[in-house]
């Protein structure tokens, strides 16, 4: 229905439906209510269709949940397939919600150390930590990559270009992470899959690099993952070592996981 036929009461409709449906991923009402700064009667009245927020306020709930002005016009699961390739109708069924929602026992959110033989030294391994995080039903994945790591390739040394970003996907023994630094400079693929130990918190597998393949560097190698839990004060300690090492600075169980002296197949 084109949006000059539509009434007052069907937009304010579609965006109550709309509101109650993102609202439905938050525990409480009231809380979600006081974040957005709205006063919980009349944000009573935008869940039920009554009434329509000032533009101020739709841009100030657009924000919250990272929608755009279509939450008037089209249902969001709409919009949420339309947002990129990978929600597409064509993919839905090979990498949708299936396999986009990471379950909390596959791979808890919170900081891990990882440890893996060097891209650029091959004597050498790198550590360093990353963060898993939930939005709604993604799992995304942050870190930075060591300051000597990138100098030694000729690219800047500040955080925003180190940073790196991905996001996680279930698959059927495991988890699997596209990964790739700002504007996809550069790119890698990541399989884990949980080992089983005492305190159940190592993941093992690998980490594939996109570039071309030369005689001199490495494009794949063995990763291990290790949760820290959610307190930065318990990550802080292994931020401070990240970069490279020499594979007896690692933990013994870290050595045991990425077999240094065996070939990677």
């Amino acid at each position: 229905m084109p949006f000059s036929a539509r009434t007052p009461a069907q937009l304010r409709n579609m965006f109550g439906s709309n509101l109650r449906s993102l609202a439905a991923e938050h525990q409480s009402v009231s809380a979600l209510a006081r974040d957005l700064g709205i006063n919980r009667t009349q944000f009573n009245r935008y869940l039920s269709g009554e009434s329509f927020p000032r533009p101020d306020v739709l841009a100030r709930i657009c924000d919250f949940f990272d929608v755009d002005a279509r939450v008037l016009l089209e249902p969001v699961d709409q919009m949420a397939r339309e947002a990129g390739p990978i929600s597409s109708e064509y993919l839905r069924d090979f990498m949708g919600p299936a396999i986009q929602t990471v379950p909390e026992e596959s791979l808890p959110s919170g900081f891990y150390q990882f440890a893996r033989r060097s891209f650029v030294r091959d004597d050498q391994f790198v550590r360093g930590i990353v963060l898993i995080k939930r939005d709604g039903a993604n799992t995304f994945l942050r870190g930075f990559e060591p300051k000597i790591a990138m100098a030694m390739q000729g690219i800047p040394t500040d955080a925003r270009a180190r940073e790196y970003r991905g996001f996680v996907m279930q698959i059927e023994d495991g988890v699997a992470a596209t990964v790739t630094r700002r504007n996809a400079m550069t790119a890698s693929f990541n399989y884990l899959s949980r080992v089983t130990s005492f305190q159940n918190n190592f993941w093992v597998g690998y980490v594939a690099r996109t570039v071309r393949e030369t005689s001199s560097s490495t494009r794949m190698t063995r990763m291990v993952y290790e949760f820290l839990g959610t307190e930065v004060s318990k990550a802080l300690p292994w931020a401070r070592k990240a970069g490279f090492c020499q594979i007896n600075d690692l933990m013994p169980f870290h050595q045991r996981l990425l077999q240094p002296n065996d070939p990677f197949r």
